[in-house]
């Protein structure tokens, strides 16, 4: 199998001509035409994302952020592009079109919080966000308990002192939708990356605001994407990176 073949596939369950105009998607780095016997599966191509590759002798690296985004003005020794390709190793980046994917991103955020009972609706910018609804309205302080118990990490959250029973998640950077969330009729928003007009904002949109953090809010797909792809190439190893480089204090 090559990576031209493993595009193929992740092309079927996550067009690329569903990706947001501004993204960069697709075989970013490397030979198409390279045979695969293993593949390491991250949610960035870091350093981290390398070694794992090279220590285990994989070929690709299929990341959901793309390994370019921003234009190169250079190439050196050092740099994440130089290295790939001194050490022949090809990278697939599948980003805005695996978040509202069917099984992507969103989807898998939504499994992760034991919210199995959700749809996809269009926000205001033709982006899918994700909806679902509670059996049971709970408060926000017990939502932001729920999302840290259940994704890691710390919550920063408003509280609009209503109760919680229609949610919109969007997983990554999704503050920008805090007035689709109330639009759509949303009690809650579950995203990342919320600027701070956003969080006030959300008092006078009358809607709770919840930020899980970038990384516990797309890191999420990265094993179900490595099992499904086990499950489609089975003469391929995949492994899993999930080393962020983040640190809190």
């Amino acid at each position: 199998m090559t990576v031209k073949d493993i595009f193929d596939f992740l092309n079927r369950i996550a067009p690329v001509n569903t990706a947001c105009n501004f993204d960069n998607v697709g075989i970013l780095v490397g030979d198409p035409s390279a045979e695969v016997s293993g593949a390491v599966v991250a949610l960035d191509c870091t350093a981290s994302a390398i070694k794992a590759a090279i220590k285990n002798n994989c070929e690709l690296i299929i990341t959901h952020h793309p390994v370019i985004f921003d234009p190169l003005k250079t190439v050196l020794a050092g740099n994440t592009v130089f290295e790939l390709v001194k050490n022949g190793i090809s990278v697939i980046s599948m980003h805005t079109n695996l978040d509202i994917a069917v099984s992507g991103v969103n989807d898998c955020l939504c499994y992760a919080l034991e919210f199995n009972n959700f749809e996809k609706r269009p926000a205001n910018d033709g982006y899918l966000l994700n909806f679902t609804e509670l059996d049971t309205p709970v408060s926000a302080d017990e939502l932001a308990r729920h999302i840290k118990e259940k994704l890691g990490g710390s919550v920063k959250f408003t509280d609009s002192g209503k109760s919680i029973k229609k949610i919109a998640l969007c997983s990554g950077s999704g503050g920008g939708y805090a007035f689709d969330t109330a639009v759509l009729g949303c009690d809650a928003l579950i995203t990342a990356d919320v600027k701070h007009n956003i969080f006030i904002d959300s008092e006078r949109l009358g809607i709770s605001v919840f930020d899980a953090g970038h990384f516990n809010t797309e890191d999420v797909v990265t094993e179900p994407l490595k099992d499904l792809l086990s499950q489609e190439f089975k003469d391929i190893r995949f492994l899993t990176d999930r080393f962020s480089g983040i640190k809190t204090v």
